[in-house]
């Protein structure tokens, strides 16, 4: 079958290659699902691994085949499978469990082990590829009503995750009840957190810096949301303004913003990052009164990255639930679509910035 890998390692290296085709058997005690790719989206994390910054192929293997973001339909199962079937549309959790107690207790989003395997990301073959196979436990079934965007469930689970940690965090007050929520950052990752805080009824503001009028800003207003260009005003500057946020959400790539968050924050306030910086940039910041603040405002700051199966179907409950209240939105993001995987050249140049306007570049693998 074909799939888009490459050679860890070695810059520029995603190709097309001939690799095996997957077996139900290949899953032992009879759990394994054959399924056919329909869409694989693309993002940063794709880019760094072709630009050889990280990324692992699987124990004797040369290649890693990419891949994370993955929607497709089932072909067939094994004789232990009784919760999907042929026909069924399903999307795959990315990180597998190592050998920490987390990961034992279905957390391995959490794991303490300093070796872990992800899904087209390291040590496991990931989802551009005509077929894969993988346990049904590690799959969550999308309903057809929601079939058009489930290549975005993902992405989407990264802000469920820390959307649910901030919360979880703020048990310790016994009455939290956030109501203004700034994101920083208006790419897919802050689009989509930008949705799921209005799905809460949150007040939201989303900086940006692409000048109006553009796309990002009409989907945001689309959503009641409020859209602010950090070139006309900064993150604290609003925040003076209008008031200090009880939950900032990073979303920009961009680590000096974290301490602009770590300002606008009010009391009781939680900071959610999930920007992946392996840069080396250096800022100077008024450290004591962002301490001061932090201490005396009973502030936290809390990471969200991966997610485990909780977050994947509460992913597809919000996506219902957007489909709904939002009726196309989400169709909206997937605005730069690739035809088949000999198309990896065009796929790469458009995720690479060759795409005006992109939002979401995906891979169509396959119809339906």
């Amino acid at each position: 079958m074909k799939a888009i890998a490459v050679i860890p390692g070695k810059r520029n290296s995603a190709q097309v290659v001939e690799a095996p085709r997957p077996s139900v058997a290949d899953v032992p005690g009879g759990r394994g699902v054959l399924v056919k790719v329909l869409r694989v989206g693309v993002d940063g994390t794709d880019r760094e691994i072709n630009d050889a910054q990280y990324g692992k192929a699987p124990d004797g293997e040369p290649y890693l085949i990419l891949g994370h973001e993955n929607f497709g339909q089932v072909e067939a199962v094994g004789p232990g499978v009784a919760e999907l079937a042929p026909g069924d549309y399903v999307v795959s959790t990315v990180r597998r469990p190592g050998s920490s107690l987390y990961d034992a207790i279905g957390t391995q989003d959490m794991t303490t082990d300093d070796v872990y395997y992800e899904r087209g990301i390291n040590l496991l073959h990931g989802f551009l590829s005509d077929h894969y196979v993988d346990s049904s436990d590690q799959m969550v079934r999308i309903p057809r009503g929601v079939r058009e965007v489930g290549v975005l469930l993902e992405p989407l689970t990264v802000v469920e995750k820390g959307i649910v940690q901030a919360f979880e965090v703020q048990r310790r007050l016994r009455v939290w009840r956030p109501r203004r929520a700034a994101v920083l950052g208006a790419g897919t990752i802050g689009l989509l957190a930008t949705l799921v805080l209005r799905l809460r009824g949150f007040e939201v503001t989303t900086f940006g810096k692409t000048p109006r009028p553009n796309r990002i800003a009409a989907l945001l207003e689309a959503l009641g949301a409020r859209y602010v260009i950090t070139s006309d005003t900064s993150v604290p500057q609003a925040a003076r303004r209008d008031g200090a946020y009880d939950l900032v959400f990073e979303a920009s790539g961009f680590s000096p913003l974290v301490f602009d968050g770590m300002g606008a924050l009010a009391k009781n306030g939680v900071l959610v990052l999930s920007s992946v910086t392996g840069g080396e940039r250096k800022v100077e910041v008024d450290a004591d009164r962002l301490n001061l603040g932090f201490v005396l405002g009973n502030k936290v700051m809390v990471g969200t990255v991966n997610a485990n199966r909780e977050y994947f179907e509460l992913g597809v409950r919000d996506m219902t639930h957007a489909e709904s209240t939002y009726p196309g939105w989400l169709t909206s993001l997937l605005t730069h679509p690739v035809k088949g995987l000999d198309g990896v050249g065009e796929l790469f140049d458009k995720l690479n910035g060759g795409a005006k306007d992109a939002i979401k570049v995906f891979c169509e693998v396959a119809a339906p």
